[in-house]
């Protein structure tokens, strides 16, 4: 039976989800999903991401400017793991590092990128970097406001400072998504300031290797890494895809860029996420306003991309979207639904709304392991 976990915006958050819910489907209908109902009592568990290797999953609970842990207890039930851990306001993302022992909140709200320790059972330890930070404190004889800050990286500089948004407002830092690269470094984006950050693990916590500055008023906001090595970012302001990859001296710069779709409409759709099949020949990114979602092909070795379809989306505001078994799981924040598409499985192309089913507020998927 095919399960997900679903994340979902609460009260505080102008939703209806109780915590985090079930997805389900039944054995003899593969591809009918209906929600089971809340396996947790969580406020705006907004996004969910697993553990590698444990049966522990993190939620951003972005109404709540915190991060908490999750263990299995049954075959389809959390239980918490510890207390929630303080990140930052409007936390939206979350990111576990390929070996589980850390994870990466960006927060929305303020910018701050948040560096949150993992123990060995999966639980969630704020205060490690403090602890190293004090040790080298005592080492050195240093006094403890000169060691390294406490796992949070402050947003840097504006490129574009002194210029203003589109209704004339002050620019301000808006994190929003982590990846792992390759290399072991970390990419963010601020789609605030419209950069994506590299950055590299130092005693401390986060140090920031350098930044990618794209066009004034993209607004990059989510990202995946290519199988070739490459990375795509999708803008929610300007409707594109940016390709970025590395230089031999490692530094990161775009090789392209593309619009989701010829008949994107600028000020009126606005990309969620981005997400790739297993072998990375296409991504498909959901456009809110339109309520469509957008295919693309991947050409050369990663580094180019083709639009080549587009297709309803089945719900309204799909803010989140996976491939999964050659079809597309979509949730429908304003319509309280999700929908699964079919996929052509050898154009890749969305063939049509397979199925739609209710669930409150939804917000993000994560399959249960």
């Amino acid at each position: 039976m095919t399960r997900f976990w679903l994340g979902g915006y609460g009260s505080a958050m102008e939703g209806s989800a109780d915590g985090i819910g079930l997805l389900a489907g039944d054995a003899d209908r593969p591809t009918s999903l209906s929600y089971r109902g809340a396996v947790t009592q969580t406020p705006s568990p907004s996004w969910l991401a697993q553990h590698p290797t444990l049966d522990v999953v993190y939620a951003a609970l972005e109404g709540d400017a915190a991060v908490q842990a999750f263990v299995r207890s049954g075959e389809s039930a959390l239980r918490p793991l510890g207390e929630p851990v303080e990140a930052g306001e409007n936390v939206c993302h979350v990111a576990v590092a390929p070996r589980g022992d850390f994870l990466i909140a960006s927060c929305y709200g303020d910018g701050r990128v948040v560096r949150i320790g993992i123990d060995p059972q999966g639980r969630l330890v704020p205060d490690a970097v403090n602890k190293a930070a004090e040790l080298r404190a005592a080492l050195l004889g240093e006094p403890l406001e000169a060691a390294a800050p406490a796992g949070v990286a402050v947003a840097a500089s504006d490129p574009y400072a002194g210029s203003r948004t589109a209704d004339g407002d002050e620019r301000v830092s808006h994190a929003h998504a982590a990846a792992f690269l390759p290399d072991g470094r970390i990419a963010t984006t601020d789609l605030g300031f419209d950069l994506v950050r590299i950055w590299r693990q130092g005693a401390g916590g986060l140090l920031l290797d350098h930044e990618v500055a794209l066009p004034m008023g993209t607004g990059p906001r989510h990202m995946v890494v290519h199988p070739s090595g490459h990375l795509h970012v999708v803008t929610e302001y300007s409707c594109e895809v940016f390709t970025l990859a590395a230089g031999r001296d490692g530094t990161w710069a775009v090789v392209g860029s593309v619009l989701t779709s010829p008949i994107a409409e600028v000020g009126t759709d606005f990309p969620a996420e981005l997400a790739r099949t297993r072998d990375g020949q296409f991504l498909y990114t959901a456009l809110r306003g339109s309520n469509t979602i957008a295919a693309l092909r991947v050409q050369g070795g990663g580094e180019s991309l083709e639009p080549f379809a587009l297709a309803d989306s089945g719900v309204d505001w799909p803010r989140h979207h996976l491939v999964h078994e050659g079809k597309l799981l979509v949730a429908g924040q304003r319509s309280d639904t999700v929908a699964l598409l079919d996929l052509d499985e050898r154009t890749g192309a969305p063939l049509g709304i397979r199925h739609q089913a209710p669930a409150p507020t939804p917000t993000h998927f994560l399959l249960v392991r």
